[in-house]
């Protein structure tokens, strides 16, 4: 499954890379913090638990994927690319196609958390 979040917000991928990261979470959201520094991978809380996760600069932007999470819950906050060039763009996947209602509006609030964060810090 998919999910997108669309900010209306005009920074640069540096501005991204530098800005988000393991050890500045909690300027960004209430419900992930980090635990562990393990180089670029990390061990951090979250809404469903403590995860290792990775943390990548990619293209554009970064990228969180929860690495043990059996949903495979991976997002990325990129700028520069479609579908909005010109705004932040944050899309998450899971390897599901289907899950429960519950879950699924956890993953929204999560975004929703994350895409607070981005118009407050931006």
């Amino acid at each position: 499954m998919e999910f997108f979040r669309i900010i209306d917000k005009q920074v640069s991928e540096k501005i991204i890379q530098d800005n988000i990261n393991p050890q500045r979470l909690e300027d960004f959201t209430e419900s992930m913090f980090l635990l562990e520094d393990l180089n670029n991978n990390f061990l951090g809380g979250t809404l469903w638990g403590e995860f290792n996760i990775s943390y990548d600069k990619i293209n554009g932007g970064v990228r969180f994927t929860l690495l043990d999470c059996p949903n495979a819950l991976s997002w990325t906050i990129t700028t520069g690319f479609p579908p909005e060039r010109n705004k932040i763009v944050m899309h998450a996947t899971i390897n599901r196609t289907q899950k429960a209602t519950e879950f699924i509006d956890e993953i929204q609030e999560f975004l929703d958390e994350w895409e607070q964060g981005l118009r407050a810090q931006f």
